[in-house]
């Protein structure tokens, strides 16, 4: 499993989620659309050749953003990565993916 971090503008939150969640993202066990997403305030000063979705290159510009998380499985964390490429309004959006590993927790039927 993998965990994908990003952060989205709030006006483009719910078209980002839809496509990683078409693609596979955000499935555990019996549940899909799992997410996280935390409200916050990016910045970024577009530079000399960019062409950004807000700001004015030059200028420092602060965003109200999201920081979205999702987990997507080994075999479709190419697929998610393009597809949030594809979808998200910067042209360089900000991502991580960090490997997870699972471990496995013996239960106890003892009360």
């Amino acid at each position: 499993m993998y965990l994908i971090g990003c952060y989205v503008p709030e006006s483009h939150l719910e078209k980002v989620k839809t496509a990683l969640f078409e693609k596979g993202g955000g499935q555990l066990g019996n549940y899909d659309c799992c997410a996280w997403q935390t409200r916050g305030t990016g910045q970024f000063r577009p530079l000399a050749h960019s062409t950004p979705f807000s700001g004015e290159t030059g200028k420092i510009h602060r965003e109200d953003e999201y920081k979205l998380e999702l987990i997507c499985k080994n075999d479709i964390v190419g697929d998610i990565i393009e597809t949030l490429i594809r979808v998200h309004p910067y042209e360089t959006p900000a991502y991580h993916v960090i490997k997870m590993e699972t471990v496995d927790i013996p239960t106890s039927t003892e009360s």
